[in-house]
């Protein structure tokens, strides 16, 4: 069992790979083999879009892919969690390298990369999966969103140098070159994506030759390879990967510092910080997808350590950031995959691809990878969850439709900030409505004793915690002579921190000095705790401790 985060911590690098090879066999290597392969058909098109995406080269995206792959693979805590660029990262890399320079970007990737190791180091893994849903879906449809409307230029073929990061400053570009579109680019753009949704072909009939044939080829590939065979023979005016990128070299880039200014570099805390976080959440979420799959639980500190390797040396090869990668991972698993070395095959297969085939690239027309991301970015957001947002509260509400248009508006990062903020506040104002304190009626006899004195009673229930003191406060009139003897039932307090005792010390002083007695009843183990280690419960005789409310009112007499 993984340590928790509030356990004492001793530092473990267990990747498992080493596990998942103890009785390995040749069958297993079979199955790895193919479903690597498989893998890595599905990647190609994937890593280039999002290198072009996130404001880079797409020979950056497939070393990503490659270098990422690998080493997250060979180190990670999942069986078949497969790594690369994600559709997660686009926005947010082309907004630091749009802000601060591609240089800029690998740098606080790399600084990412050693935040995300000392963070799986430190046992934190399992901290990620304390974010609420509606900020999860808030920030992965707004990503989505962006991605999209990202895409508008290359897919309608506008002539624009470069595109802002700015969603605002984008909208305001499309619409201000909007006379410029391309209508050939329009219609391989449309036509890809056309292909794409409809692929594999013949989907009526399971039994049918032509879809099972066509389910084995990825609709992606099949769009890279019918675009540049049209683009290049038709000789069509759009624009390609080859036109704006150049010539792409075969081979992977020798390992390099990124060229940087401290300038400019001492500006990228926040980046860094965004990179780290969008990376252990979309991580550890997509890790938990293939838990559900496979019926097997992943190690997130393991796995964080390796995406922290991972996002530190792939930007020595020019690649950016590197996270887990849902649809690779799910394809992976339902190819067949048995251990991390599906992931291993999986890279290697994109390294030979580097090595023989990056010239075929620059014939890729830019509208058919705009169609790719715009399909990856409809499958990405999770549009079906707004309809629904009406049978949830309003609290659930406001924190997912804050979280989505500050995603869109401003970045991932203070959307997240925000939506935790707000979650945290919802949460607290939940947990003191569910606090109460109701009045219990004493018999005649037991209210009013034989020689005068008054006994009131209430029961507590709930968390006496900083948000639900005032009940505690409000609980007598501080103008009115209190009871002779208070009694406060606390079987039902699941637990207190030092404001609620804080509250009973305030009530305590209140009753003092008037000469009355407070006596608790069945106070729980936390709360007792607290109380005795406070010095509380050593204030005299006028304060006791009953274990039931029978003995706390035989007391009196």
């Amino acid at each position: 069992m993984t340590p928790g985060p509030f356990h004492s911590i001793s530092f473990s690098f267990r990747p498992r790979l080493l596990a998942s090879l103890h009785g390995y066999t040749r069958e297993d290597f079979r199955a790895d083999l193919f479903a690597g392969i498989t893998v890595a058909m599905v990647a190609l098109p994937l890593a280039m879009a999002f290198g072009i995406g996130s404001g880079v080269s797409p020979l950056q995206g497939l070393v990503t892919a490659v270098v990422g792959g690998l080493i997250v693979s060979l180190l990670g805590g999942s069986k078949v969690q497969i790594a690369g660029p994600a559709g997660a990262f686009v926005a947010l890399l082309y907004t630091i390298a749009e802000k601060y320079g591609v240089a800029n970007l690998l740098l606080s990737t790399m600084m990412a990369g050693v935040l995300l190791f000392a963070m799986g180091a430190l046992h934190l893994g399992s901290l990620v999966r304390l974010i609420p849903v509606p900020i999860v879906i808030g920030f992965t449809s707004g990503i989505a969103v962006i991605i999209a409307i990202s895409q508008f230029r290359d897919f309608l073929g506008i002539a624009v140098a470069k595109m802002p990061s700015n969603f605002f400053s984008q909208m305001k570009v499309i619409a201000d070159h909007i006379e410029t579109t391309n209508l050939y680019a329009v219609l391989t753009g449309l036509v890809s994506l056309l292909i794409i949704v409809a692929w594999p072909v013949a989907r009526e009939g399971a039994d049918s030759r032509l879809r099972q044939l066509t389910a084995k080829l990825p609709a992606t590939i099949v769009v890279l390879f019918a675009s540049s065979l049209v683009v290049h023979f038709a000789q069509l005016p759009i624009e390609t990967i080859g036109t704006r990128f150049g010539e792409l070299p075969r081979g992977m880039p020798m390992p390099h510092f990124p060229d940087f200014e401290w300038a400019s570099a001492q500006n990228l805390f926040g980046a860094t910080i965004s990179i780290a976080l969008l990376g252990a959440i979309e991580s550890l979420l997509c890790a938990r997808v293939a838990d559900d799959l496979i019926h097997e639980r992943h190690d997130p500190n393991q796995e964080l350590m390796a995406q922290g390797i991972a996002n530190f040396v792939a930007p020595l090869f020019g690649g950016i950031g590197v996270t887990g990668t849902i649809a690779r991972t799910i394809t992976n698993v339902k190819s067949g995959a048995r251990s991390p070395v599906a992931g291993i095959v999986h890279a290697l297969a994109l390294l030979v691809v580097i090595v023989a085939a990056a010239p075929v690239a620059e014939h890729i027309p830019l509208a058919a990878m705009a169609a790719i991301l715009l399909w990856v970015a409809f499958n990405m957001g999770n549009w079906r969850e707004f309809p629904k947002l009406k049978r949830f509260s309003l609290f659930y509400r406001v924190t997912m439709l804050s979280t989505f248009a500050l995603t869109v508006i401003l970045d991932v990062t203070v959307a997240v900030q925000v939506g935790l903020i707000l979650a945290s506040l919802f949460f607290i104002f939940r947990m003191s409505q569910l606090t109460t304190v109701e009045p219990i009626i004493l018999p005649a006899q037991r209210a009013l004793l034989a020689d005068g004195r008054r006994v009131a009673a209430w029961r507590v229930f709930g968390t006496l915690f900083f948000g639900s003191v005032t009940k505690i406060e409000n609980l007598l009139d501080s103008k009115v002579k209190p009871p002779d003897v208070v009694v406060l039932d606390l079987h039902q307090v699941i637990s207190m921190d030092n404001s609620g005792l804080d509250a009973l010390e305030h009530l305590h002083e209140h009753l003092a000095r008037h000469d009355s007695r407070m006596v608790l009843v069945a106070p729980n183990d936390q709360p007792m705790s607290l109380l005795r280690r406070s010095g509380f419960l050593a204030r005299g005789e006028r304060i006791a401790v009953f274990l039931t409310m029978e003995e706390a009112l035989g007391s009196f007499g």
